[in-house]
């Protein structure tokens, strides 16, 4: 079985112009959609056939619900790069817990057809608190890290996510390659300073019933935590006085 379960913490911190730092433990699944439905089937408060305590829904993740999430990202990639992934793809996110999901990002890997090289990694953002999502795909001509464990991109920011981060960011990517540990250290930039960075540190444990039962006993609702740690870090920075940002006002693009 290639999927697991990801489990670790994140932090971000903030720089400038206010100061702000949080850091606190979380869990993700990391599905093999090759291995979809049927490796939820292993606990019956899991599913990704049909709702449960925890449960994958289609509909949660970029793209028509009506074509399945493998095809819609091959698409995409296609799309945008013109050159069709033929290897499997594995996802990084939450699911849905108690009736409730929200991905801030989630992360898609694309592997070589052989699947010994990861060549693509596609990131969709979820804003707050408009539900917007966007896309970005990374490939590996645009990768500038010279350890082939690691994937480096640098590109400017092109979607709204938080009303205390503007627009004009520069964006500087890091991620591992998934192994027992998995990392992503994402760097914000303004005028070459950084502003902010975000990093998840992740180590890997079995995708089996004994550790699907010990996520929802230390994690009950994990989406939720999410969400309120958003906006209470949004508080936070309110009161500090942090500037805010309006919505540019745009249509983002939905995908």
């Amino acid at each position: 079985m290639i999927s697991a379960i990801y489990r670790g913490t994140i932090r971000h911190r903030r720089f400038t112009p206010v100061e702000n730092a949080f850091r606190y433990r979380l869990f993700f699944m990391y599905l093999d959609l090759s291995e979809m439905p049927a490796v939820l089937d292993l606990h019956p408060l899991w599913s990704a056939r049909r709702v449960n305590l925890a449960y994958f829904r289609r509909r949660d993740h970029f793209g028509d619900a009506g074509i399945p999430l493998d095809r819609a990202l091959r698409d995409t990639v296609e799309t945008r790069t013109g050159i069709r992934p033929s290897g499997p793809i594995r996802m990084l996110t939450h699911l849905r817990y108690f009736g409730y999901c929200f991905n801030p990002v989630t992360f898609y890997y694309l592997n070589d057809a052989s699947d010994t090289r990861l060549e693509t990694i596609v990131a969709e953002v979820t804003n707050t608190p408009w539900g917007q999502r966007h896309i970005y795909v990374l490939d590996d001509g645009r990768n500038i890290h010279p350890d082939r464990k690691w994937r480096r991109f640098r590109f400017s920011k092109a979607f709204h996510i938080s009303p205390y981060m503007p627009m004009d960011i520069d964006y500087d990517w890091r991620f591992s390659v998934p192994g027992e540990r998995l990392n992503v250290h994402l760097m914000n930039h303004k005028d070459g300073q950084q502003v902010f960075d975000a990093t998840l540190n992740l180590s890997r444990r079995p995708l089996d019933r004994q550790n699907l039962t010990r996520m929802l006993l230390l994690y009950p609702a994990m989406t939720a935590k999410v969400v309120a740690m958003i906006y209470w870090q949004a508080f936070k920075l309110k009161i500090k006085q942090a500037p805010f940002y309006d919505h540019p006002g745009e249509k983002m693009p939905v995908n």
